[in-house]
C-alpha cells in the first residue's frame, strides 16, 4: 500500500500537517523525517508505470519509475534533507511549507509519464519556490519574486502550448524522446530551456537565487535547473544543438562570475557553468554521456548546495555576501571554511572529490565523439570554475585580507548540514562505483587512470597558476561594489526606456493634436454662437425685406436640390 503513495503526495501530505506540528525542534525533526521516507520509497520502487488515473478522457502516469528518474528523485530526496537540516533553526511556516511543496513537485515531475502531469508539476515548482524568495519581505524581493514567477509561469504555459500541439500531430501525451520536427516540439524545448537557463534566458537565476533567505537560496539551487536537466534528457537526448548551447553555457559565466561582487551570485553564475557540461552530455546523447550527466547533476547538487551552505553561514553571521566586505573569517568560522574548501575541490574536479568521476564521463565522451572545439572549450571552462569558484569563493570569504570581522562559527545544525553533504560529496570522489551503479545504463569507467589524474592535475594547477599570476600583476578584477550588466539590462532597462520615450512621444503628439482640433472646433462653436446664439446677429429682428430676400434663397435652394435629384 505504501509503495502505491506517489512519492510526491508525502510532501504534499507534509505540507498540510506541519500547520499541526509545533515549532521548533519537533517540526525540525518532521521536517527531516519527510525526505527519509521518501528516499526509502524511491530506493525500493519497482521498475514500471505505477499510479494510472484518467483525466478529462486522458490516462494520466503519475509514477514512471526507471533507472533516470529514479536516480534524480533519489538525489532529490537527499537534497531535501540537507536543506531541511541546515534549516533546522527556522520558525517561519512559509518557508517550511514551500520547502516541502518544492520538493514534492520537483519529485512528481521527475516521475511524470505523460506531458499533462509534468506541466502541472512543472507550475508547481514555480509557484512553491517564489515564496522562498518573497519570504525575504523586502521591497526588492517582492519584485524579484515577481520577475521569476512571471518567467517560470511563462516556462509552464510554453509546454503546455506545446504539449497541446504534440497531441493534435501524434495523437498521444507520453513523455518520451522528441525530435525537433514540428511547433510543439520547439515549444516543449524552449520551455525546458527556459528552466534550464539557456543563454539569454539565464538571467532569472542570477537575478533570483541571491534574493532568496539565507536557506532559500540552498534550496532553489537543488531542484529547479536540475529538474529541466532530467527534463531535456528525457525528452531531447541526442539533439545535437544542445552540443552547442551547452559549451555556451559552461563559457560565458566564467567572465560575469570573475568580477562580480556579492558571492552568491558568483555561485549563481557557476551554477549556469555547471550545467553547460550536463547540456552537452544531452547532445551527444551516447549512454556514457548520459551517465555522465546525470551523474554530475547528483554531484552538483550536493556539492553547490555547500557552497551555497557556506556562504549563506557567512551571511547568516555577518550580514553580507560581498566580497569586498568579508575576509579572515577563517580565524572564527574554521570549520565553515574547511567544508567552502571541500566543496571548491568537488565542483573545481580534483581527484578524491566528486567532481572529478562525474565531469570526465562528459568530457571523454565529448572528446570521443568528434566534437574537438566543444571539447576545448569545455577544458577552459573547466579551468575558469576554479577560477571563480574553487578559488574565489573561499580565498575572498576566508583568507584575501582581514576584513576586521569576528563573527561566531556557524550554528550547529548548519555545520552538521555542511560536514554530511561535504562527507558525500568525498566518498563519491574516492569510491565512485556506487554513484556508477544508480545511473541510467551500464558504466565501464575508470576515472583514476594515470592519464586521467595528471592531466587534471596538470589543468589545474595551470589555473592556479593563472590565478596567482593575474592577482600579482592586479589584472584580476578588484573585489568592488558595483553593479554588473547582464543581457537583463535590455529588458529591465533599455526596453523599458524606449517604451517609455515611445510612449511619451506618442502622448505629446496625441495631445498637440488634440488641442489643435479643440482649437479649431472651439473657433466654429465661437463663431456660430457669435451669429446665431441669443445675441447673435441671427437672433435679432429683420426687416421684413430682408426675411422675404432668405425665404426666396431657401426656396431656390429647394428648387435646385429637387431638380439634380
Amino acid at each position: 500500500m505504501f509503495d502505491q503513495i506517489p512519492t510526491a503526495f508525502l510532501f504534499f501530505a507534509a505540507a498540510i500537517l506541519v500547520f499541526a506540528v509545533p515549532k521548533g525542534p519537533t517540526r525540525g525533526s518532521f521536517m527531516l523525517l519527510v525526505p527519509l521516507i521518501a528516499g526509502y520509497q524511491v530506493w525500493n520502487l519497482d521498475a514500471g508505470i505505477h499510479n494510472q488515473v484518467e483525466f478529462f478522457g486522458f490516462t494520466l502516469d503519475l509514477m514512471r519509475v526507471d533507472k533516470l528518474s529514479r536516480v534524480f528523485a533519489l538525489v532529490f530526496t537527499l537534497a531535501a534533507f540537507l536543506s531541511n537540516l541546515y534549516a533546522w533553526h527556522l520558525r517561519d511556516t512559509v518557508q517550511q511549507v514551500a520547502a516541502l511543496l518544492y520538493a514534492g513537485a520537483a519529485i512528481g515531475a521527475v516521475f511524470a509519464g505523460d506531458l499533462i502531469t509534468l506541466f502541472f508539476y512543472w507550475e508547481g515548482t514555480a509557484i512553491a519556490s517564489v515564496f522562498l524568495i518573497w519570504a525575504r519581505r523586502t521591497e526588492g524581493s517582492y519584485n524579484t519574486g515577481m520577475r521569476y514567477l512571471i518567467i517560470q509561469i511563462s516556462s509552464g504555459v510554453i509546454l503546455l502550448a506545446g504539449a497541446a500541439l504534440v497531441y493534435r500531430e501524434t495523437g498521444t501525451i507520453t513523455f518520451e524522446n522528441m525530435t525537433l520536427g514540428s511547433l510543439g516540439t520547439w515549444l516543449i524545448f524552449l520551455s525546458f530551456g527556459i528552466k534550464a537557463a539557456f543563454p539569454l534566458l539565464h538571467n532569472w537565476l542570477q537575478d533570483s537565487y541571491p534574493a532568496a533567505t539565507v536557506t532559500g537560496t540552498v534550496i532553489l539551487s537543488a531542484f529547479t535547473t536540475k529538474l529541466a536537466i532530467y527534463a531535456l534528457a528525457r525528452g531531447f537526448a541526442g539533439t545535437e544543438i544542445l552540443i552547442y548551447i551547452g559549451a555556451i553555457m559552461t563559457l560565458f559565466p566564467i567572465f560575469f562570475a570573475e568580477i562580480e561582487n556579492d558571492l552568491r551570485r558568483v555561485l549563481a553564475y557557476s551554477l549556469n557553468n555547471q550545467l553547460g557540461f550536463m547540456v552537452v552530455g544531452i547532445g551527444i546523447g551516447t549512454e556514457m554521456a548520459l551517465n555522465g550527466t546525470a551523474a554530475h547533476a547528483f554531484a552538483h547538487i550536493l556539492y553547490k548546495s555547500l557552497l551555497f551552505m557556506s556562504v549563506g553561514a557567512v551571511l547568516h553571521r555577518t550580514g553580507t555576501s560581498k566580497a569586498s566586505e568579508l575576509g579572515g573569517l577563517y580565524r572564527t568560522m574554521p570549520l565553515t571554511a574547511i567544508f567552502c574548501l571541500v566543496g571548491a575541490a568537488s565542483i573545481s574536479a580534483f581527484p578524491l572529490f566528486s567532481g572529478f568521476v562525474t565531469k570526465s564521463l562528459i568530457i571523454d565522451e565529448t572528446g570521443a565523439g568528434n566534437h574537438p572545439f566543444v571539447w576545448a572549450a569545455l577544458i577552459f571552462a573547466s579551468a575558469g570554475v576554479l577560477s571563480h569558484s574553487g578559488i574565489k569563493i573561499p580565498f575572498f570569504t576566508f583568507f584575501a585580507h582581514d576584513s576586521g570581522l569576528r563573527p561566531k562559527e556557524a550554528p550547529t545544525h548548519m555545520l552538521l548540514a555542511m560536514g554530511l553533504t561535504a562527507a558525500i560529496s568525498m566518498y563519491i570522489g574516492i569510491s565512485p562505483d556506487f554513484l556508477y551503479s544508480l545511473l541510467p545504463y551500464e558504466v565501464e569507467f575508470h576515472p583514476y587512470t594515470a592519464g586521467h589524474v595528471i592531466g587534471q592535475l596538470q589543468l589545474l594547477f595551470f589555473a592556479l597558476l593563472a590565478f596567482g599570476f593575474l592577482m600579482r600583476t592586479g589584472i584580476h578584477p578588484p573585489e568592488i561594489r558595483a553593479v554588473n550588466l547582464d543581457t537583463d539590462w535590455t529588458y529591465r532597462h533599455f526596453l523599458p526606456n524606449i517604451i517609455g520615450n515611445v510612449a511619451r512621444t506618442i502622448s505629446k503628439v496625441w495631445s498637440a493634436n488634440g488641442a489643435f482640433w479643440h482649437r479649431r472646433i472651439s473657433a466654429v462653436v465661437t463663431r456660430l454662437h457669435n451669429s446665431h446664439g441669443p445675441e447673435g446677429r441671427m437672433a435679432q429682428v429683420w426687416p421684413t425685406g430682408s426675411m422675404v430676400l432668405w425665404i426666396a434663397i431657401l426656396l431656390g435652394i429647394t428648387l435646385i436640390v429637387n431638380f439634380v435629384s
